[in-house]
């Protein structure tokens, strides 16, 4: 007598197996979350060249075009942009 597996096992674990790159596929990297923060501000950033974290929530970012932008989280808790 062999081993028996149920039948909604095999379904489930090819869909589990399948699933794992996928996840990975969402993954957005901190230069394109911070370039599509500068974005929405109403900057231009056509592309993140460098990124410098200054603290927690507080980065330093500039871009291919030349300009440079202060990110942070401002004291009433609200995302903020300043070119610098």
């Amino acid at each position: 007598m062999g081993l028996r597996i149920p039948k909604n096992v095999l379904p489930t674990a090819i869909a589990m197996t399948l699933a794992i790159p996928a996840m990975g596929a969402n993954r957005v990297s901190i230069g394109d979350d911070l370039k599509a923060t500068v974005v929405l501000h109403g900057f231009a950033c056509d592309e993140v060249t460098s990124k410098k974290r200054n603290g927690d929530s507080d980065y330093l970012v500039s871009c291919k075009d030349g300009n440079r932008y202060h990110v942070f989280i401002d004291s009433g808790g609200r995302v903020a942009v300043e070119k610098q």
